[in-house]
This record gives C-alpha cells, structure tokens and sequence, in this order.
C-alpha cells in the first residue's frame, strides 16, 4: 500500500497541475490551429481586405441553376435556395487571408483547454435574433442538438468527436470533446449557425418548406417565388453591424437570385443586363463568349482574380457500390481513356492543368516518392494499399493533343482482359458475356460537348457509355439515394483539412446519403489515415498525412482525374465594385458593393415586377 504522504505529494501535484492549465486557458478574441497568434489583434478596426467605408445600398442581382424548393439548409430533403446562410450568424468566422483562423462573432471571446479537451464560447449579450429576441447559450445547445438528431448525416460525422454541450449560465456555453487530439474541434464549432430555439420549438424541423427562416444574420428572406426567385433584404437592425468583424461586409441592400434551368441561357441573360455577376467555370465561354460591345466599351468586366486555396480534385467518380467498378484495373482502364491533352487545346482554349492530387495547388500534394516521414505511416499499412504507392511517383497518362490515343488504349485493353473482360462483336464483355455499359449521370447541358469525346474514346474498345441529363431535383435525389454510375463531381479542401476528410473517404460516411462519399469508399487503411490526418498535432504532421492519403487516393483510381485553373474567372457590370486588395483564400463577393454613382445596364425589377426567369428555359 501507499503511504500516505505519498498520497497527499500526489493530490498536491494533481491539484496543482489542474490550477496550471486553467491558468494557461483564458478567453481570446480568435482561436487559430496550432495556437499561432492570430494575424488581427484584439483591437483590429477591420480586415485587410475589405473596404471600410464601402457605400452601402442598391440591389446586387445574381443567377441560380435548375430550382429550389427549401429554406432549410441543413437538412437531407429539398435543394436549398442560394444564399440562405446570409440569414444565420455563426459563433465565430473565419478570416478570408489566413488559412486556419477564425474570430468571434455571435461569441465575444473563445477559450480553449490547454489539453485540447474542451472549448467554452463567451457570447456577446447584444447578439439578437432578427425578431429581437437575445441569442443565448440555451440556443447554442438546442442548435447543436438539433444538427446532430435532425439534420443532414454529415453532421453526426462532422461533430462525431463532440461528447457533450453544456450551457453554464446565459452567456457561456462548453463543449467536451471525447478525445484530446482533433485540433481543429475549436475551429469547427466555431462554424456552428446559431438557430432560434424559441422559433423552431414549435416547427418540424425535418420537413423541407418554403417557411421564411428566422436568424441572427445580416439579411432576411422577404420574398419567394417557388422554384423562380428568392430576395433578401439587409437587416438595418442587424445586431453585429457595427463590429469590426463585419465592416465593409454586407454592403448590398437587397440581394436576389432568379433561377435558370440553363447556364446557356443564364449567361446570354447577365450579357444582357438581367443579373450584375457571372462566375465562370468554361474555358470555352471565357474564351469566345464574351466579344460584346458591352466589354469592349467597360460596361462588362472581365476579370481573372488570383484563387490561393487548394483546388482539391474535380473528376468523373466512381462508384464502387456497383460491381465493375470494384475492381482497379477496370478504373485505370477507364482512366486511360481521357485524353486531356486534346480536350484541353480544342475545347478548352489550352486554359487548364491536367489535377494530379486530391490537394491541388498546395504544399499538401503529394510529389515524387514518399519522404521518410510519409513512409512512417505508409509502412504500417503494407499489404493493404497499392504497392506502387512505396515505388511509383503518380502522374495521369500524357497524350500528344492529336486525338489518336493508341498506346493508351492498347494499355487499357491489357487491362481489362487481366480483369477478364474480352472482346465480342466488338462490344467489350465480362467473362459471362456481359456487356460493359456505363451510365453517366449528369445535371449540366454545357458538359455534354466534355464527355462525348471520352464516350468515343470508350466506343474504340467496345464499351458504352450513356450520358443521362436530368433536372436538378432528380440528379440530387439520385446522388443521395447512390443511384449512379459515374458523375462528375468534386472534392473541395481548405488550407486546413481535418474533419471534412472523414465524409469524403471514411467507411462510416459511405451509407450515409447526404456525405460526399460519392465513392462508396469503406477501406479500413483509408480510415486510419483519415484519423491520423484529423489529429496531427502540427502544421508539418498535417502536410505529411494528406500527402501520405493522397497517395493512397491517387493509386486507388477512385477518380477520372480532371483539371483546374488557378484563378477565379468572374465577369461582372461597371456599377458593382470590390476592395483593390481581394482575400487570398476567397472571392470575398460579401465585401463587394455598388457604386452609388453608375446606373444598372438595366435597372432592377421591383419585387412584384420581377422577372421569371426559369420559365420556358
């Protein structure tokens, strides 16, 4: 037995290491990753990027595709009208030039446990709902709560790591976490919308509806036209208005979106003055579609803005639900067979870069061979992940740009007959004879002119490939219900990856409806690395676990590897303006104003005159 003085030095230890962390754990105005100081002080008057003295006013007109049919974001049913989140306000933001810092904003001040164990938000008592009624931490609890039974599926992964949420008094509210080593558990809770529990008590919160929300935000809803339009008008209560959080935010005093079922039509309509700001994503149209007077006279803006986040992966996604695609070979097979180099310089422009990692345009890409620190966590999983991950540098296949891809196909086809597929009255079949036919699912007209040239490509070998265009609403009942072959779709990082992983790769996302695990990926050495990625313990940790998964991605041909430009392409009219410095890490639209002295190239419609756009289109 111990002695008892031995005891009592042990008790007085404990307690005095107790009393040292809280010591060390005092309430800040931002929290950041890796307990960096932050690059605005507590004192800041406002954010680099924005212009504080803005003008505020007039209306800021923007497109929609295909519909809506919800004002509830956060659940699995509907398709959300754009811009709802301006409604909400969340306890702390992020700031738009540093990659993994956010300040307070419904919460004054945050603190975190020196141990990582616990964060406690301090809520500013001004903060109100836009009925006037005060924000308080018993909201706080019924928001998260409420995500975690009601909401959409990503939320019970994207808070797995949360144990409890506690309000201490009106204005504090703690949530402990279940483990110490998720770093970035501060930095997700301060995402959290904060819902009116008095509002919401007395409503269904899993039915999707058209009800005009209640928040704490900048804008409320004021008008909705089902499917059609939607407009929101600035706050002039709004409670956080005069923050240096929010200075030179939030400028526009009404903002709307009409609906398009066609980005044809829609762009052809904003070159006309019916909306003020198109965000461009064709090579082709950024090109060619845009020799109007109204450029060449200054009236239409085309500007390239510099895009300093990861680009992450877009690419035509298996799913690995349906049996071809189970095996590798026929997924490099199917790689093989885009040839980027001619689509890029005939249908693109020579605008883009072939995507050669899940982490595009940043220092967490994998190159070259794996270093020492990467082989420490690759080691271990040996036997369970592609072997040419230890040898092999990944690099997508390099065509000539003539169109004529014959040693790619030539590969493929050696592919697929190690896989047991032959050729049979010149259809590619399966050793039962079954032929290899491919539906791809696909919501966006303009994307039609990509695949056909892939879909011939396919043709040569006997395999066909189906493109099937649906509306809006039915591709995302499709999505969520797994009914696919391949789609083309993404997968956008941050500059702080972490939680988000778990519903791209996991195993425990792959079910899950509403999750980005378009894949259906359930590998318990892709799950491993996705935790150890979740809670690295430093910056230089972080780099080496996405490299390492990346890898592990890359050589898994989960994806048909597409491209990505490294600037946002955005064309907009001569009466909206933006700050001259923009943010490194986003367009920063919500910083943006119109100038008070340029008139509209057509003045905006009165909400009982607006325009219907989607009809007829």
């Amino acid at each position: 037995m111990m002695p008892l003085t031995s005891l009592r030095l042990i008790a007085s230890s404990l307690l005095l290491a107790s009393l040292s962390l809280q010591a060390l754990a005092k309430p800040e105005h931002a929290v950041t990753l890796y307990n960096e100081a932050p690059k605005y002080p507590a004192n800041f008057k406002h954010f680099d990027y924005v212009n504080p003295d803005a003008p505020k006013g007039g209306t800021f007109r923007q497109n929609g595709f295909g519909g809506f049919d919800s004002l509830n974001p956060f659940i699995n049913k509907g398709v959300p009208a754009e811009n709802i989140d301006m409604v909400y306000d969340t306890l702390a933001r992020a700031s738009l030039d540093e990659p993994f810092t956010e300040y307070g904003l419904i919460a004054k001040q945050i603190e975190k446990a020196p141990d990582n164990s616990w964060v406690r938000f301090y809520l500013r008592p001004e903060a109100r709902f836009q009925d006037g009624h005060p924000v308080r931490a018993e909201d706080v609890v019924f928001t998260f709560n409420t995500l975690i039974k009601s909401g959409a599926p990503l939320y019970r992964g994207y808070y797995a790591d949360i144990a409890e949420v506690v309000a201490e008094d009106p204005l504090r509210v703690l949530f402990k976490f279940k483990h110490n080593n998720n770093r970035e558990l501060p930095l997700i809770l301060g995402q959290l919308p904060v819902l009116p529990k008095h509002w919401w008590e007395s409503r269904d919160f899993t039915r999707g509806n058209l009800e005009i929300p209640l928040g704490s935000g900048p804008y409320r809803v004021t008008e909705v036209k089902p499917g059609r339009s939607v407009r929101l008008e600035r706050d002039k209560n709004y409670w956080g208005k005069d923050l240096p959080i929010n200075r030179g935010f939030y400028n526009f005093d009404v903002m709307t979106v009409d609906y398009y079922r066609d980005n044809t039509v829609a762009l052809e309509a904003m070159k006309a003055g019916q909306f003020d700001y198109w965000f461009e994503t064709s090579a082709k149209n950024w090109a060619t579609a845009y020799n109007t007077p109204a450029v060449r006279e200054g009236r239409l803006i085309r500007e390239e803005i510099p895009n300093g986040t990861p680009v992450g992966m877009q690419g035509f996604i298996f799913n690995l639900r349906h049996a071809v695609f189970q095996d590798v070979r026929v997924r490099q097979a199917l790689s093989l067979l885009l040839d980027f180099e001619w689509t890029n310089k005939q249908l693109f422009n020579g605008a883009y870069t072939r995507t050669g990692s899940y982490f595009e345009n940043s220092d967490m890409a994998a190159k070259g061979l794996p270093s020492e620190a990467e082989l420490k966590l690759l080691e271990p999983l040996r036997g369970k992940i592609p072997e040419q991950v230890f040898s092999t540098a990944f690099a997508n296949p390099v065509t000539d740009g003539s169109g004529m891809i014959r040693e790619q196909q030539r590969q493929a086809y050696k592919l697929l007959q190690e896989a047991g597929y032959r050729i049979q009255d010149d259809k590619m079949v399966d050793a039962s004879g079954k032929p290899l036919k491919i539906e791809f699912l696909l919501a966006q007209t303009e994307f039609e002119r990509i695949l056909l040239p892939y879909k011939r490509n396919l043709a040569d070998l006997g395999i066909e490939l189906s493109i099937r265009r649906v509306d809006v609403a039915e591709y995302i009942n499709r999505l969520r219900s797994r009914d696919y072959d391949m789609i083309v779709s993404g997968y956008p990082q941050s500059n702080s990856p972490g939680n988000e992983q778990r519903e791209f790769w996991q195993s425990s996302s792959a079910d899950n409806p509403g999750s980005r695990n378009f894949i259906g990926l359930k590998d318990p050495a892709i799950d491993s690395l996705v935790e150890g990625l979740i809670n690295a313990d430093s910056r230089q940790s972080l780099i080496d676990h996405t490299r390492a998964l990346d890898r592990v991605l890359l050589w898994g041909f989960y994806v048909v590897p597409n491209w990505h430009i490294k600037t946002w392409r955005v064309a907009y009219w001569n009466h909206i303006g933006h700050p001259q410095t923009p943010p490194k890490y986003d367009i920063g639209i919500n910083t943006w104003w119109v100038k008070p002295d340029v008139a509209p190239a057509v003045p905006a419609s009165t909400p009982d005159q607006a325009p219907a756009p989607g009809e007829g289109q």
